[in-house]
């Protein structure tokens, strides 16, 4: 099915495409800064961090434009290639808006995994998070068709940053968290939410942390391990100040790893590591991006094939900070 449907001629059905398309485009000037009210700060932060939001609605309005698969994958590719994997958790947005408006079973959503954004599944799924938040429901406990782990869990981290980005005074300035998550489900939604407050702060590691330490003690480690995987995904800060946010994290700094562990993954799958990625895993993790990025791989090889369940992404993750905990000790000796 997948095959037939990626060679398609149309990804969206000509009504649709009439009809409810021109509905969901986004306004461009909903990622500025400004007119969010967050942090504005001089230095290229807010710069790298909007044009990270510009590529992601690059890739979601090419997705729903678009006629065929590969007709995105020439929109992406004029956008410089450490920008892409936000294009494409864009289109895993538009992807999943049609396959939720058209109850199409993840049939557009699976199809863009297997074609044009095979090399950034992760980011893909985030998008698919955002998808659900904003069509105002919750993701599936089941996760998307066809989406094996670990990537049918960062619906939830996508979920968290959608609503941490669009509702801050809500979901950050109260803290207010949805009705009926379970413990699981709030942890990886509150990494996502952590990676938002990496944009609400505009990369400034004192805002991160007197942000997170309003939050209850318990949900902190959450918004660290977010905090680090923006940090080092998406960039921002100086080599100065990610030395800093690694302080700042205090007893949290294995959380902080774990996020940057997961980021050096996300662009190692991408067959792309920018040198903001490398600078940012040596200094939050101690390690290279390999090293990082291989935390990743064995935690989730250790689960086992029937890791399926929100609770197994919680153990995969411990899995990563108990080998950052390992790599730190072996440096000390």
């Amino acid at each position: 099915m997948l095959s037939s449907f990626s060679s398609s001629p149309s990804v969206v059905p000509r009504p649709l495409r009439r009809v409810v398309i021109p509905l969901l485009r986004q306004d461009t000037a909903q990622i500025d800064f400004g007119v969010r009210r967050f942090r504005l700060r001089p230095g290229p932060a807010r710069d790298i961090l909007q044009a990270a939001g510009q590529a992601f609605l690059c890739g979601f309005h090419a997705a729903l434009r678009t006629r065929a698969l590969s007709e995105l994958t020439a929109e992406v590719d004029r956008l410089p290639e450490e920008r892409r994997g936000f294009a494409y958790e864009g289109a895993g947005m538009a992807c999943g808006v049609l396959d939720l408006l058209t109850a199409s079973r993840g049939r557009r959503f699976a199809a863009l995994l297997d074609g044009p954004a095979a090399r950034y599944p992760h980011l893909a799924q985030v998008g698919a998070g955002w998808a659900y938040a904003r069509l105002g429901l919750r993701p599936s406990r089941s996760g998307t068709p066809g989406v094996s782990p670990p990537q049918c869990w960062l619906v939830w981290d996508g979920y968290g940053f959608h609503q941490g980005f669009f509702h801050p005074d809500r979901v950050i300035g109260r803290q207010c968290v949805e009705r009926g998550l379970t413990p699981d489900e709030r942890a990886i939604r509150d990494q996502g939410l952590g990676r938002a407050l990496w944009f609400h702060e505009c990369a400034d590691p004192d805002g991160i942390a007197l942000r997170i330490a309003e939050f209850p003690a318990e949900r902190r480690g959450d918004l660290w391990s977010g905090a680090g995987l923006a940090a080092t995904y998406a960039g921002g800060a100086t080599p100065q100040e990610l030395r800093r946010l690694a302080r700042l994290s205090g007893e949290h700094h294995p959380d902080l790893a774990q996020g940057a562990a997961f980021a050096c993954k996300a662009h190692q799958a991408s067959g792309l590591v920018p040198g903001h990625t490398a600078e940012a895993a040596l200094t939050l993790t101690g390690a290279t991006f390999e090293v990082a990025a291989g935390w990743t791989d064995r935690s989730l090889a250790s689960l086992g094939p029937e890791a399926t369940g929100t609770g197994h992404y919680q153990r995969w993750r411990a899995g990563i900070r108990a080998q950052y905990a390992d790599h730190s000790r072996e440096g000390d000796r």
